[in-house]
């Protein structure tokens, strides 16, 4: 789902106190398996800013967090700062526009006050062997500099950039960005030291979170969070409400507790425990969910990503970790009745990740789940932004049990924008629709939307309007032969969508 999670964008999000349900045929997969009517229990286990930002509040210097866009402007000479070429070499301050990725920098953040930055390319901004000119040419964060973002206190958007070398940045000439300033004057715009910052863009997944809150407020942070966000009440809500089963994103590092990697802190692997406790207790079906793998694989916040990039696969020792663990999980649980299905990978974003990658791991995936849980279902997800809705077809042919999963959504793409009520109904029982159809064959593999919801850009929408366009939702997404789940059971902004009749049941 680009470099900011599209979620953010969901200010309107319905809950899942939402959801509930049209049962659409109740056809069953086999004798003894009926249709998935599912929730995410989203930002729970693996955290997403926009479904509980108050979990950011008290980070100091919040707008610094890893993986910050950040772009500068020169206001001596209007200019902005660009990474010559993408990276490699120097720094200019001469672009008119920030129309590309060359004038967006991303922070890795050491502490609230120091920084490691990376251009577009993926090096580091530094100084070469004059000690004065700003560069990028090194891969490694660790030996290229550590530069500090000094605000102007009167106007937070006015910026001083200190260097390695304890001076300030300044362009001298368009073509010539460098670190020799005392930076002592009055921020005006005639000081070649003093730049415009613009935020682009902000990630507030689980590396954003714990790096910033630090070794020693985050572990506390976060145990009250998992303690807290999805309790056992919420599992019986969710079975007298008519759902058969929760979908439960996780994280990679999980499957290191109670030691994963820095700056991530250890614990949930027994929330998720309770989790599946709760589920044999309120005979809920589960679908395991790996939201988050090595190196991410889409660049958004929810796959633990650092600043962004895409970076699974682009080493094997992604591809292996990746496949250890789906085996730690599906070990874990498979001896629980409630273990339904295992998801190998949320939302693989198409111009990072290709089809021959992802067949390596989805065998391999599959292998160690049949190796641990012969008769789970095992969930491919199809790659977003990509038109082949089959290119996964090829693969699940030599699979028992295989799922693919779609994420259908009226809100991540420009088509939606201006779009009535009608022509956004229209749209779920014509296009969504087809396309569904198109991948629900008799003898290919079993089709899920893994994630759908009651929200769309339509401003001012009645409460006639919103049950006309879950209905149409349920109705259409209740034709996939696997089933559904909807995202996500809580979030900030919430439209109690039964207890005001938004569904009706």
């Amino acid at each position: 789902m680009i470099t900011t999670n599209p979620k953010d964008q969901l200010l309107g999000i319905v809950s899942v106190f939402a959801l509930f349900i049209i049962s659409n045929g109740r056809t069953t997969l086999d004798t003894n398996n009926q249709k998935i009517r599912a929730v995410s229990l989203g930002g729970w286990l693996v955290t997403e800013g926009w479904i509980k930002p108050s979990l950011f509040d008290y980070i100091p210097n919040k707008d610094f967090l890893d993986g910050a866009g950040l772009q500068f402007k020169s206001k001596r000479t209007g200019k902005f700062q660009a990474a010559e070429h993408g990276g490699g070499t120097i720094i200019v301050a001469n672009h008119s526009s920030a129309a590309s990725g060359w004038e967006t920098f991303r922070l890795w953040r050491i502490n609230e006050t120091r920084f490691h930055i990376r251009v577009f390319n993926k090096q580091f901004l530094g100084l070469d062997s004059t000690g004065i000119n700003l560069v990028a040419i090194s891969n490694d964060s660790q030996t290229f500099g550590i530069f500090n973002i000094i605000r102007n206190p009167d106007d937070l958007n006015r910026v001083r950039i200190r260097a390695p070398n304890g001076f300030f940045l300044q362009a001298k000439t368009e073509d010539l960005v460098t670190a020799d300033s005392k930076g002592d004057g009055q921020w005006g715009d005639d000081d070649p030291s003093v730049f415009e910052m613009t935020i682009t863009h902000r990630l507030q997944g689980d590396y954003q979170v714990t790096n910033g809150y630090g070794p020693l407020k985050a572990p506390k942070i976060m145990e009250h969070h998992w303690d807290t966000f999805i309790v056992e009440d919420d599992f019986r809500f969710i079975a007298r409400s008519g759902l058969n089963g929760v979908r439960i994103p996780v994280r990679w590092w999980t499957a290191s507790d109670p030691t994963p990697p820095k700056p991530f802190v250890g614990g949930s692997l027994q929330y998720l425990d309770k989790a599946f406790l709760w589920a044999k207790k309120y005979n809920l079906k589960v679908i395991l969910h790996l939201h988050a793998v090595p190196g991410s694989q889409n660049g958004f916040e929810h796959s633990g990503t650092r600043d962004g990039y895409i970076e699974w696969g682009q080493a094997d020792e992604t591809i292996q970790e990746t496949i250890r663990v789906i085996e730690f999980f599906t070990a874990r649980y498979a001896n629980n009745t409630s273990l339904y299905a295992v998801e190998l990978m949320n939302e693989p974003f198409a111009p990072g990740m290709s089809l021959s990658m992802r067949t390596k791991y989805y065998e391999a995936g599959y292998k160690v789940v049949r190796k641990h849980a012969p008769n789970v279902f095992v969930v491919l997800s199809n790659r977003l932004n990509f038109s082949d809705s089959k290119e996964l077809f090829p693969i699940a042919s030599g699979m028992k049990r295989v799922v693919i999963d779609v994420h259908y959504y009226n809100l991540f793409s420009d088509i939606f924008d201006g779009m009535t009520v009608e022509q956004n109904i229209d749209f779920i029982k014509s296009n969504r629709s087809n396309e569904l159809q198109a991948i629900t064959t008799s003898n290919g593999p079993l089709t899920f939307v893994g994630e759908w919801v009651a929200e769309w850009k339509v401003k001012g929408a009645t409460k006639s309007e919103y049950q006309r366009f879950a209905k149409a939702q349920l109705k259409t997404f209740g034709h996939a032969s696997f089933g559904w789940a909807y995202w996500s059971l809580k979030n900030a902004d919430i439209h109690w969508m039964i207890k005001n009749g938004y569904i009706n049941l």
